[in-house]
């Protein structure tokens, strides 16, 4: 196969990625402090620590009544424990009474719980006798229905790492911490020039023969998905001149370059003699084995990225994922999650038994994980009401309603976050 100089060595994809990546050495974008709610998708530049303990007290994942759990052990609808009712606890209150043998009091979600107290029986397994005294139907195990002070995130743990990108119950769990200000790398800009004679802009009218401008609006979208920001340089003439000083000036404000069009071989294709006149090492290569995008152009200048692409906007999509999305992705700080490419469900094998009550669709959190070249599905196990098991998570398990359970092992299909 020739390449776009007629060349028999058209390079394979791998290969140009590996050219990129062996010559050039992304450097750390600067850092900016912002609030969380202008953090959504950004990159950390630091690690986040936890403050304080999370949560800060124990408290109730039910409504019900919290008891000393020694005092419904046997308990059972035939014969049922009785226990007076002596106190309700008010949400956001911090009880000051401490309970005594056979005494309960009623809670609400979210509750914190009294001295004397180390479970609660859920509203539905009690029945009441009268205002002060109810039935409890179901034992209850020490810590059941309670989330323990600290079982949500230590003061001192590690909650997040550099490199990481905010998701919404990352943020979720900064608010519950109180940490209201993330450090964050700004995002890096990347250059668009466009190219070609027969270009015209988006709102103007067009004649036999011109096109209006597509690829820069297209470039714009994928360039922020993957976290940068694009500065439109308009669209140029196909003249070694002007494209040589468009480029040049941008290479001044930009962390990348990208030119579309004139990256074809004729007489009017100019990228690769600008790329390779304006810094060392210049061009990388001209010509890929890909389609569409065959004529892809990749160089450095002076440690900055410029890639020439060809105009058609199939083309642009599929070289841009192909080539400058992971090039953008070092730019940005991000430590790639390696299961982050990954459609949107992966089938992984399930790392332990996990029982399901019939008649209930169980959304299990899972951790991926690779083991001997398989992918394994580790269950993040916890109340619902802690907001780490997501962020330690990459996506969910269904088990659903009529199934009792997953054996360890069995394949199953992950949903990701």
């Amino acid at each position: 196969m020739r390449d776009m100089l007629g060349r028999e060595d058209v390079i394979t994809v791998e290969q140009a990625k590996e050219l990129i990546f062996k010559t050039f050495s992304p450097k750390l974008p600067p850092e900016a402090k912002l609030e969380i709610e202008e953090s959504y998708g950004r990159i950390l530049s630091r690690d986040i620590l936890s403050t304080e303990d999370l949560p800060n007290f124990a408290r109730s994942t039910v409504d019900g009544f919290a008891v000393d759990s020694s005092d419904t052990f046997g308990a059972t609808e035939g014969f049922p424990a009785y226990l007076n009712v002596v106190y309700e606890i008010l949400m956001g209150e911090e009880p000051d009474f401490e309970l005594r043998k056979g005494e309960v009091a009623k809670i609400a979600t979210g509750g914190m719980l009294p001295g004397g107290a180390d479970a609660v029986v859920m509203l539905e397994h009690t029945q009441t006798i009268n205002d002060k005294m109810i039935e409890g139907l179901k034992p209850v195990a020490p810590g059941e229905n309670v989330i323990q002070a600290g079982e949500d995130a230590r003061k001192g743990e590690l909650i997040l790492k550099r490199g990481h990108k905010l998701r919404p119950q990352d943020i979720g769990a900064l608010a519950g911490l109180g940490i209201t200000e993330v450090y964050v790398y700004e995002r890096p800009r990347v250059s668009i020039i466009s190219t070609g004679d027969e270009i015209v802009p988006a709102d103007k009218p067009i004649k036999s023969g011109q096109v209006r401008d597509i690829n820069s609006f297209n470039l714009t979208g994928l360039i922020y998905e993957a976290g940068g920001i694009s500065v439109k340089k308009g669209i140029f003439n196909d003249k070694y001149e002007i494209i040589r000083n468009v480029v040049e000036e941008s290479l001044k404000d930009s962390d990348m370059v990208i030119v579309t069009g004139g990256s074809s071989v004729g007489t009017k294709d100019m990228t690769a003699r600008v790329i390779n006149d304006l810094g060392e090492p210049g061009i990388l290569f001209h010509g890929v084995s890909i389609k569409p995008g065959k004529p892809m152009i990749g160089g450095i200048v002076n440690g900055t990225p410029v890639f020439g692409i060809p105009g058609h906007p199939a083309a642009v999509t599929v070289c841009f994922e192909q080539f400058m999305e992971p090039v953008l992705k070092h730019l940005t700080g991000l430590v790639e999650n390696r299961f982050a490419n990954k459609k949107r469900t992966v089938m992984a094998r399930i790392t332990k038994n996990l029982a399901s009550s019939p008649g209930r669709e169980d959304h299990i959190r899972v951790a991926l994980e690779g083991r001997d070249g398989d992918l394994w599905a580790r269950p993040i196990l916890g109340k619902s009401g802690l907001i780490t098991t997501l962020v330690k998570a990459d996506g969910t398990v269904v088990i659903p309603l009529r199934k009792l359970g997953i054996e360890e092992g069995e394949m199953v299909e992950v949903k990701l976050f």
